[in-house]
C-alpha cells in the first residue's frame, strides 16, 4: 500500500498499528520522537493503522500512543520488546485452540491462585465469566454440601462448583431459557457418573421463584437453607449469537429481546405501542442515553411510516439519529448497545425482578452461606451494591474508626477465627444479618479480558450470612 506523501522515499517503512488512541488522521501525522519532529502518511485498513516513514530508520515494530487529538494528533513511540511479541503469540495460540474447545490449560484468579479451566466440557459457545472467583467464594476450603445455580446458562460454572467440591450432594439450578435449560441439564447430568451422591434438580424458571422451588425440591431447605447460590446476571452467548432473539446489534433479527420464549412483551410492542414519554424514560433510565430525547423522536416519527419490526431497521435509525459529534464515526455502535439495554430491560423487567430476588436469595442461605452476584452493568451493580447494604442493615450506621481501619480490623478479625482466609478479600462490611465480603467489587484478571472480551465489565460482589 502506498501511504506516502510529499518528497516521497521508495525506502520508507510501513508500520502496523494494532491499537491507536486519539484522533485518526488521513493526511499527515506528526511523529515526535527524541530526534524532532518527523513526517508521516497514514491510511487506515480494517481495524489498524499504516503509517510510512521517510525520515527516520524503523528496525522493530513500534506502538504509537496519542497524546493529542485532532485531524493532526502528536504521537510518541515506545518499543515494544520480544517479550511482548511472544506473550501476544502464545495468548493468539490459547484463543484459537480454547475456541474449538481442545486445550485444558491454568487460569490465574486476582488472588493469584491457579485453576484448571477445561473447555472442552462446557459448551463450546459459551465462556463462564470470572469461573476463577467464583470458585474462590465457594473455595474447597469450606464444605459446600448444597448449591444454587440462579442463572445455568450453558451450566459452566455449575459443573466448575460440582467438580470442585466432591461432598457436594444438591445442586439446583435455574434459567428462564429453554434452550439454555435443556443444554444445562444435558451438561450437568453428563457429570454424575463421576459423582454419584449428587442429586441434581433443574428448573425453566425465573430466580424470582427461588424460594418455591427450594419449597418443592425439600420442604425443610427453606428452615435449613443452602450453603452457596450464585446470579451471573449476563446473557450467555448462546443468546447473543443467536439473531433470532433480538439481544445483538450485530444481526438483523426480529425485535423480540424475550429471556422467557413464552412472555408476552417484546421490543416490538416498545417502540410501536408504547407512549412516547415511556419510550424516553426507558432510553433514559434504563439505558443512560444522554440522545434520548432525539431518539424518542425518531421512534415516533417511524411509527407514521409503519413502524420498526427488526433490529436492522432499529439500528438503521440509530445512526441516523447519532451525529459524527456524538462519538465519532463510530458512536452509534455505543448508542446501540445503550439502547438495547434498555429494551431488553424494559421487556424482562429486570432491575426490579432483581431487586426482589436478593433479598429472596438471602433469605435462602443457611448461616455461613454465600451470595455471589455477578453484574455486567452500573445500573444492575448499583442494586446490588444497595441491596447487601439494606440486607445486612448496618446502612447509615456510625462506627469507630476510620473506613480502612474498621475494614481491616474486620478482616483481621475473621482471619483469626479462621472462618476465612481467602486473599481475594480486601475490605468487608459487617452488619448484623450478614457480613459483605466485597466492599469494592472483584473485576476479571487482565488475562481473562484479554481472552473473553464480553467480561470486561463483569463485576463479582460477594455477602456472607452470620
Amino acid at each position: 500500500m502506498d501511504c506516502n506523501g510529499p518528497n516521497e522515499n521508495p525506502q520508507s517503512k510501513l508500520v502496523r498499528v494494532y491499537s491507536c488512541r486519539g484522533g485518526f488522521a488521513f493526511g499527515s501525522i506528526e511523529l515526535q520522537r527524541a530526534m524532532g519532529m518527523v513526517w508521516m502518511g497514514a491510511k487506515r485498513v480494517g481495524m489498524s493503522m499504516l503509517f510510512s516513514c521517510n525520515s527516520i530508520s524503523i528496525s522493530s515494530p513500534i506502538k504509537l500512543k496519542a497524546v493529542g487529538i485532532g485531524p493532526f494528533a502528536v504521537f510518541t513511540t515506545t518499543s515494544i520488546s520480544n517479550n511482548a511479541k511472544k506473550r501476544r503469540s502464545k495468548e493468539k495460540a490459547l484463543e484459537s485452540k480454547a475456541k474449538v474447545g481442545l486445550v485444558k490449560e491454568k487460569r490465574r484468579t486476582r488472588s493469584k491462585k491457579e485453576y484448571e479451566y477445561d473447555s472442552s466440557s462446557i459448551q463450546q459457545s459459551h465462556i463462564p465469566v470470572m469461573l476463577g472467583e467464583v470458585l474462590d467464594v465457594f473455595s474447597s476450603s469450606r464444605t459446600i454440601s448444597s448449591f444454587v445455580d440462579c442463572t445455568l446458562g450453558a451450566a459452566g460454572h455449575s459443573s466448575a462448583v460440582i467438580q470442585a467440591h466432591p461432598e457436594l450432594k444438591l445442586c439446583i439450578g435455574m434459567d428462564v431459557d429453554p434452550l439454555a435449560h435443556e443444554k444445562a441439564q444435558a451438561q450437568i447430568y453428563s457429570l454424575l457418573h463421576a459423582h454419584p451422591n449428587l442429586k441434581p434438580y433443574t428448573f425453566v424458571k425465573n430466580f424470582k421463584h427461588i424460594k418455591s422451588l427450594l419449597n418443592e425440591v425439600d420442604q425443610n431447605l427453606l428452615s435449613s437453607g443452602v450453603d452457596g447460590i450464585l446470579m451471573d446476571l449476563g446473557m450467555s452467548s448462546m443468546q447473543v449469537n443467536n439473531p433470532q432473539r433480538g439481544f445483538s446489534a450485530l444481526g438483523n433479527g426480529p425485535l423480540d429481546m424475550r429471556m422467557d420464549p413464552h412472555a408476552s412483551l417484546q421490543a416490538e410492542d416498545i417502540l410501536n405501542s408504547w407512549p412516547d414519554t415511556e419510550v424516553g424514560r426507558v432510553l433514559r433510565e434504563y439505558g443512560e442515553e444522554s440522545n434520548w430525547r432525539m431518539l424518542q423522536n425518531k421512534i415516533v416519527q417511524a411509527r407514521l411510516q409503519g413502524g420498526l419490526h427488526s433490529t436492522g431497521e432499529l439500528i438503521h435509525l440509530i445512526q441516523t439519529a447519532t451525529t459524527r459529534t456524538r462519538g465519532g464515526r463510530q458512536g452509534w455502535i455505543k448508542t446501540a448497545t445503550r439502547v438495547f439495554q434498555a429494551l431488553r430491560i424494559a421487556v424482562n423487567d429486570e432491575l426490579k425482578t432483581l431487586e426482589n430476588s436478593l433479598y429472596a436469595c438471602f433469605d435462602c442461605l443457611a448461616p455461613g452461606g454465600r451470595l455471589a452476584v455477578i453484574a455486567f452493568h452500573s445500573l444492575e451493580d448499583r442494586i446490588v451494591k444497595q441491596t447487601f447494604l439494606n440486607i445486612i442493615d448496618c446502612n447509615g450506621e456510625e462506627r469507630d474508626g476510620s473506613e480502612e481501619e474498621r475494614g481491616r480490623r474486620d478482616l483481621e478479625k475473621m482471619r483469626n477465627d479462621n472462618d476465612v482466609n481467602e486473599l481475594w478479600i480486601r475490605q468487608i462490611i459487617k452488619g448484623r444479618n450478614g457480613t459483605i465480603l466485597t466492599k469494592r467489587p472483584i473485576t476479571p484478571s487482565e488475562e481473562e479480558e484479554r481472552l473473553n472480551r464480553r467480561s470486561r465489565s463483569a463485576k463479582l460482589r460477594v455477602i456472607q450470612k452470620v
